[in-house]
């Protein structure tokens, strides 16, 4: 298993349902999984999905810049960290984000979101 194309194996997917259905992000967290959104916490797949789709848009599309990994202790986890900007719909600009996921193996061997820091970047 190479980190790197499972990196950008999940970006590219995370992403892409983030663009297109927002609540099927769910079943990449679960219950001891935590989000950081803007410096607000959110503990639990039920909270981080309620939140994600409270968000106060309906569409936006995700451009991706960097995607950078390293490997993360024994048990086989990733830190996954991504640059990129994200259109809102209606909107003229592009809003600079940045975003880092703490990736754990599961035992099926996929991986969830142990760990998710959201930040928008401003100039």
């Amino acid at each position: 298993m190479d980190p790197d194309s499972v990196a950008k194996a999940f970006v590219e997917h995370y992403y892409r349902t983030f663009d297109g259905s927002r609540p099927a992000l769910a079943g990449l967290y679960q219950e001891g999984s935590m989000l950081t959104f803007e410096g607000a916490k959110f503990q639990g797949a039920a909270a981080i999905a309620a939140k994600l789709a409270s968000l106060p848009f309906q569409q936006c599309l995700h451009t991706i810049s960097t995607v950078d990994c390293q490997p993360s202790g024994t048990a086989g986890g990733m830190l996954v960290f991504v640059s990129g900007t994200l259109q809102l719909a209606g909107e003229q600009h592009a809003l600079k984000f940045s975003q880092m996921f703490h990736l754990l193996p599961t035992p099926q061997g996929s991986f969830y979101v142990f760990n998710d820091i959201f930040r928008l970047n401003y100039a």
